[in-house]
């Protein structure tokens, strides 16, 4: 079946938090919304077909997870990422973030030390904040167009931390970690007593010819002291439905998650996040190969646009997740005023790169995941804003 991602779809009016949430933030609706981690493009049809023949029954009751959910996982993982897990090893989490949230607590005390590598997924920090841990934030150096880990400062910044959140793949800066760097982080947080939790909800959505490695499939360190977290949301385009998992290989670290978990019943999903996930894993691949084609050709048009077309704008080329994380620094403004230039003159609404920390600054980050005419669109506004601002000098 050939998918059809250039149909611009109508989403405002749906509650939805990247389109109608525009206002909330910027206090204006003439923002074409290109910040929110979601795509433009519809949901695929075998997860709405399997929702519908649910809802077909009329009876909403109490309901346990299918075996299709666990079946679908474990097939998933085995055929995509070449990790061989149990049933037993899977836990339903509302939610990665959520999730995080939740191995905090379990796993760390208030005061104890957190470690994050900026820039990061706001979330990171902020819940951990929240949550009373104290966070240390190690940066990521960027050259050769890529963000990578100078281990040395690494292996200094993560003593005394009990837990590591790690980024894999990296978001905002699209990175696909390598087996040895992942490896090295293992060895290094092994010796430091240092627990990881793993975020790999954009995992599934790796560019060719890039290959995710699942942390804890690089090495036996990893495997032992490891939570990871995934999810079909961002690869399948259904967030709403707030199906997520963890991953325990280590039988400590399982039992001490699914028994907090269990304590306050937050590993008991609801019915359309059970099916809707079986549904994306045991029909999706055809079309997340047709998604992930379109949004490299949508990286594509990027890079270029920018190149012929926005001076003083470029970008770090993701190997993973349809986000560019947009490097401003060229124009010389400062964040306030850059942030400005976005959302005053380009008329576009974009994540502000200090969000992730302060290594951001200078950057803006750019959701790709759209139909190539509104893509085409928001970088038109973007060039004639810039275009202006340079003539001002």
């Amino acid at each position: 079946m050939k998918y059809n991602f250039d149909e611009v779809i109508e989403r405002r009016g749906t509650d939805s938090v990247k389109w109608d949430g525009v206002e909330n933030v910027w206090g204006r609706k003439d923002l074409l919304p290109m910040w929110v981690a979601d795509m433009d493009f519809r949901t695929p049809p075998f997860v709405m077909d399997a929702l519908r023949r649910r809802l077909d029954h009329e009876v909403l009751g109490y309901t346990f997870a299918c075996e299709e959910w666990y079946t679908s996982i474990c097939s998933w993982l085995h055929k995509r990422h070449q990790w061989d897990v149990t049933r037993d090893m899977l836990t339903f989490v509302p939610g990665i973030v959520r999730g995080q949230a939740f191995a905090l607590q379990c796993f760390t005390k208030p005061g104890d030390k957190v470690m994050v590598m900026t820039p990061v997924y706001h979330p990171f920090f902020l819940v951990t904040e929240r949550l009373g841990r104290e966070v240390v934030y190690s940066p990521l150096d960027l050259y050769d167009g890529h963000y990578h880990i100078d281990f040395e400062r690494f292996s200094k910044d993560i003593r005394g931390c009990r837990l590591l959140i790690l980024c894999n793949p990296h978001n905002p800066g699209g990175r696909v970690w390598t087996v040895e760097e992942l490896r090295r982080i293992a060895d290094i947080c092994k010796e430091s007593g240092t627990m990881v939790v793993s975020d790999e909800i954009h995992a599934d959505l790796t560019l060719p010819p890039y290959k995710h490695h699942p942390f804890a499939t690089v090495s036996e360190a990893a495997a032992q002291n490891s939570l990871t977290f995934m999810a079909p949301s961002k690869a399948f385009n259904m967030p709403g439905l707030g199906s997520s998992y963890a991953i325990a290989v280590n039988e400590d670290i399982r039992r001490r998650f699914r028994e907090f978990m269990e304590a306050g019943e937050f590993c008991e999903g609801h019915l359309f996040a059970y099916i809707g996930a079986a549904a994306a894993y045991t029909h999706g691949e055809e079309w997340l190969e047709q998604v992930l084609g379109y949004v490299q050709a949508n990286i594509d048009f990027t890079e270029n646009y920018l190149k012929e077309y926005v001076p003083g704008i470029g970008m770090i080329r993701p190997q993973a997740s349809y986000l560019v994380f947009l490097d401003c620094r060229a124009l010389g403004l400062p964040q306030e005023k850059l942030a400005r230039l976005f959302a005053e003159k380009a008329h576009l609404a974009l994540n502000d790169g200090t969000m992730f920390g302060k290594p951001g600054e200078g950057f803006m980050r750019l959701n790709v995941g759209c139909p190539r005419l509104v893509l085409q669109k928001a970088l038109e506004q973007l060039s004639a804003a810039v275009k202006e601002e340079m003539a001002k000098g």
